[in-house]
């Protein structure tokens, strides 16, 4: 596989996680990677201690790493959360209070763009009440991160088999939500972030998708299907899909956000040639 016109960076959440959270940037680096992406690391504290967030900062640095995409507090990721600020109470509470540490953090590494993961339905509330809410904070996000960093708040599609109670679960419905935030802000930083693997969990047309929505995309995610793993494991032609996307006019960060198998996760990129790590500018 050859991709000479992509730019990868390595998901440090699903990737490299057999080891301790410090040591990931150094193992992504090794394996030839220069930029990488994380989902929020402390699933517990969503305003952690100063120590760690210096201390993550550090590691990232001392392997020459660059951060490229940051998620905001979602709850158990993974586990059985799907984010937090559509849901009423504690986790929307504790969403927002993530928000200016999230942005602080990823400014001082300089990175500018955060994924904002939507949350799942919660019983007993009405949906309206939910959506109304989660527009308030994404709102209240789209407009910390243009402040702070002049950066763009993501939205992202998950995919229905495995987020049953999500209601973010199709390309449209994401896109719906991106002009939402941005009709409630003026601001126009509100954009798709497009996993390729969830939309086709979820069976819809990738070139279609590719074809009505990379103008409003700001960050690609990629996993083949089925299984969630490396290109090459599944049925995706991910060869096909990165050269639509070029033509598209995408020149965004494409993430591996994938599942390393049963070996070490420095194993998992022979699809890769190594001149294709490396981040280009």
């Amino acid at each position: 596989m050859g991709f000479p016109d992509t730019r990868f960076n390595v998901n440090l959440s699903i990737l490299f996680t057999e080891l301790p959270l410090l040591e990931r940037p150094a193992a992504a680096r090794a394996a030839g990677f220069t930029a990488v992406e994380l989902w929020w690391p402390w699933v517990d504290a969503p305003v952690p201690e100063q120590a760690e967030l210096d201390a993550l900062r550090a590691a990232l640095n001392d392997a020459g790493t660059r951060l490229v995409g940051l998620n905001f507090y979602a709850g158990q990721l993974p586990g059985p959360d799907r984010g937090a600020l559509s849901v009423p109470g504690e986790e929307s509470a504790r969403f927002r209070a993530n928000v200016p540490v999230a942005v602080e953090f990823a400014r001082s590494l300089g990175c500018t763009s955060f994924n904002a993961l939507y949350g799942n339905r919660v019983e007993g509330v009405d949906p309206a009440e939910q959506d109304r809410l989660a527009l308030e904070n994404l709102a209240f996000a789209a407009r910390a991160v243009a402040a702070e960093v002049d950066g763009t708040l993501l939205i992202e599609a998950l995919n229905a088999p495995e987020s049953p109670r999500c209601p973010i679960v199709s390309a449209p419905k994401a896109i719906e939500v991106v002009e939402a935030v941005n009709a409630a802000t003026g601001l126009d930083n509100a954009r798709f972030l497009m996993d390729l693997y969830h939309l086709s969990m979820n069976g819809e047309d990738l070139d279609e998708v590719i074809d009505r929505y990379t103008d409003r995309t700001a960050h690609v995610q990629i996993a083949d299907n089925p299984g969630r793993g490396a290109p090459g494991t599944g049925d995706l032609d991910f060869i096909a899909l990165l050269d639509r996307l070029a033509k598209a006019g995408y020149d965004g960060w494409t993430g591996l956000e994938y599942k390393p198998g049963d070996g070490p996760s420095a194993e998992a990129f022979g699809w890769l040639p190594a001149d294709r790590r490396a981040a280009r500018s």
